[in-house]
């Protein structure tokens, strides 16, 4: 049972990264399991990443309502690549599962420091707004819906950060569209992670709420802010991508012991 001091920093640390979501489009949801672990207190790492799939699904989900009204989801090739995708999800999270949970935290600070890198880089508006699902892009993204899928389940992140870049790579798509239509992947492999580690008891369903409130109070902050701040993103990105390296490299110290 959670703690009063627990459930306080469960919503603060919800709030965090819904805010990080809503002011800077990505990212922030790679930082809910190491704030789950290391602030929350959560012991066991396989809990934290159930729980915190439950609620990267649920912040996706709503980003996707919103870019859905605004027609930027090409529901066919989202749909394709999700499908795929719920199938690596659900084979990562099972091989996720049966991993050691300090080591899964080790390798998990390594994604978070590639997760920095790409924030790091810079984005390109550029690609064709008109593209459909044709037997040209069929392939590339059933394979890359896989392979993103299995990355999403086993570290239990919603990882948008390597699925608008797949959708890119697979269909040529601008990058609104991408990030749109990777709202419906980052849900569908949300729900299949926390789904499998729910079936063997590793998803706390009251801090799961928790977060998920925290999330969506921070995310309505953070879109409002986002307006008055959109002149200075890429400084925003560069010191969010340096909190995230510095929290990986946190961790890494942490699982080699010299803390």
């Amino acid at each position: 049972m959670l703690s009063l001091t627990q459930g306080a920093f469960g919503l603060a640390s919800g709030s965090l990264v819904g805010f990080s979501l809503g002011l800077l489009g990505g990212g922030g949801s790679i930082l809910a399991v190491p704030l789950l672990v290391y602030l929350v207190g959560v012991s066991d790492p396989h809990v934290a990443i159930g729980t915190s799939a439950i609620a990267v699904a649920a912040n996706a989900a709503a980003n996707l309502f919103n870019h859905a009204r605004a027609g930027n989801v090409k529901w066919r090739c989202a749909s394709v690549f999700a499908l795929a995708g719920v199938a690596g999800a659900f084979l990562g999270s099972t091989l996720g599962k049966i991993v050691e949970g300090q080591k899964l935290l080790a390798l998990f600070a390594i994604v978070m420091m590639v997760v920095g890198t790409l924030m790091l880089k810079g984005r390109s508006g550029a690609g064709e707004p008109s593209v459909r699902l044709n037997r040209g892009n069929l392939p590339k993204l059933l394979a890359l819906g896989l392979v993103t899928g299995a990355l999403s389940g086993f570290f239990g992140i919603g990882g948008g950060f390597l699925i608008a870049p797949a959708l890119i790579a697979a269909t040529g798509m601008p990058i609104l569209y991408a990030v749109g239509s990777s709202l419906v992947a980052v849900t569908a492999f949300g729900l299949t992670t926390a789904a499998n580690y729910a079936l063997s008891g590793l998803v706390d369903w009251y801090l799961a709420a928790l977060f998920i409130l925290g999330g969506v109070l921070g995310g309505l902050f953070g879109a409002r802010s986002a307006g008055s701040l959109a002149g200075r993103k890429g400084a925003l990105n560069t010191v969010f991508a340096a909190l995230i390296f510095a929290v990986a490299i946190y961790m890494l110290v942490r699982n080699l012991g010299f803390i």
